[in-house]
């Protein structure tokens, strides 16, 4: 009988050794359990869940697994493997354990964006010296297949530009503001309710979550290292009712983006360098990213031949990124069992960083003026001198203030593209207009 054709108990055993049993890994251990002949069929290898590592082995899972797995030695457990799953998260004991097993040979599969974010380059070097395999599909968006496509399916294109919502936690929110008008807390308070927000909400609305995302995402676009140093972030918590109604009322929705782009600055056309940064944006109703809703994810792909690319789906939850789990264990497996090298990462170039002279973009800007004649032109002026032209503007007499010269008026700008500098410029300065009260909101803007 051809080996291929093996029943699955004569197959090859490859001793898995899970670390970490919390909402995902707790779906991961029983998917190879529950799975095991269908696993054994499509790897190759039948997947042996040989231990659960915990912190603790009294603690209540989500999935009722057998108490003999459970073991608070994580070193003695991955010593005793062929591959490593790792969704402890943190970056110790994750990261002295991961090395632990790339140095002995066996492969790592990670759900560990803060991580890889921080060490990636230095562990994308040490499992290619180890002819090891470093696989983290599930550390960027959930079950969206994303990694694999960028590394494997597009290694042939030239990827310019990366653009995506890879924070459920945070799409959920803005999604809530949008439909219902519900302010910031409220509809923080309800992701928490449901499970989408963790009781410090902290890494998602900051921004930090979404940027570890992102400096993964264009270091394998790019093949350039860039860590969660070289994004800038923003989060949501200053986004108003005001600002996502104004946005409704202008076709436009607010969208936390994790962008990563490939740009050019200087004299004719300088040198390439890359742009990765995380902030609230403003998009048109008919974007294809403005239509993703809920805790959902969505990745916008950019290449010079195979041209605008889109991923859609479940962005969290324990069994859609068990799903992306399974299937870096599943192909990694393939690969032991065949003998083939390990998959390497390690960046081929070392792009410079852009600065705000590098960054071009739109911005939404929202001031209150005291409404007398001459504001808008004074206004206006400032944009012109620093050569940010206006695409469109919008005016809201505030009738709530009596009184000839007293009364007040909201404008709100919509500008062209120019670069960052050029844009923080004009709000600084418009900030000092006398007739100004206050600069009340500064979105940037996509798709337009």
């Amino acid at each position: 009988m051809p080996d291929d054709a093996a029943a699955p108990e004569a197959r090859k055993v490859l001793k898995v050794a899970l670390l970490g049993c919390g909402t995902v890994g707790s779906q991961v251990a029983r998917i190879l359990l529950e799975d095991g002949d269908a696993l054994a069929a499509r790897s190759g290898a039948r997947l042996e869940l040989a231990g659960i590592a915990v912190r603790s082995l009294d603690a209540k899972r989500d999935v009722d697994l057998p108490r003999e797995l459970f073991t608070d030695e994580a070193e003695a457990l991955v010593d005793s493997a062929d591959l490593v799953v790792e969704l402890m998260g943190g970056i110790e004991p994750a990261r002295s354990l991961i090395l632990r097993a790339i140095r002995k040979g066996a492969s790592v599969v990670t759900g560990n964006k803060a991580l890889l974010a921080q060490d990636g380059p230095a562990l994308f070097e040490e499992a290619d010296r180890n002819n090891a395999e470093l696989s983290f599909e599930a550390a960027v968006a959930g079950a969206i297949p994303i990694i694999r496509p960028i590394r494997e399916s597009l290694s042939g294109d030239r990827i310019t530009r990366v653009l995506g919502i890879v924070n459920g936690t945070t799409n959920y929110i803005l999604d809530q503001m949008d439909t219902t008008g519900a302010a910031f807390a409220d509809a923080l308070a309800e992701a928490q309710r449901l499970g989408y927000a963790e009781a410090d909400p902290t890494a998602d609305v900051e921004g930090h979550d979404a940027a570890a995302k992102a400096a993964l995402l264009a270091t394998l676009a790019f093949h350039t290292p860039v860590s969660l140093d070289d994004v800038r972030c923003q989060g949501i918590t200053n986004v108003t009712a005001e600002d996502i109604a104004a946005a409704k009322d202008s076709g436009f929705v607010i969208k936390l983006l994790a962008i990563a782009e490939l740009v050019r600055w200087g004299d004719d056309d300088g040198a390439e360098g890359t742009s990765v940064r995380v902030h609230p944006t403003l998009l048109p109703r008919e974007h294809p990213l403005a239509a993703v809703r809920g805790a959902y994810n969505a990745v916008f792909v950019e290449a010079e031949n195979a041209g605008q690319l889109m991923f859609y789906g479940a962005g969290a939850g324990g069994r859609p990124t068990a799903s992306a789990v399974m299937g870096d264990l599943v192909s990694t497996a393939r690969r032991v069992v065949a003998g083939a090298p390990g998959r390497t990462d390690t960046a081929t170039r070392r792009l410079p960083m852009a600065g705000v002279e590098g960054i071009f973009t739109s911005y939404s800007i929202g001031l209150e003026v005291v409404d007398q004649p001459g504001v808008l032109s004074r206004v206006a002026a400032v944009f012109a001198e620093h050569g940010v032209s206006i695409e469109a503007m919008r005016q809201t007499l505030d009738d709530g203030v009596a009184g000839p010269g007293t009364s007040r008026a909201e404008l709100r700008f919509v500008t062209h593209r120019a670069t960052e500098k050029a844009l923080a410029e004009t709000v600084a300065d418009i900030k000092n207009l006398d007739a100004v009260e206050s600069v009340t909101s500064v979105l940037r803007v996509e798709g337009v």
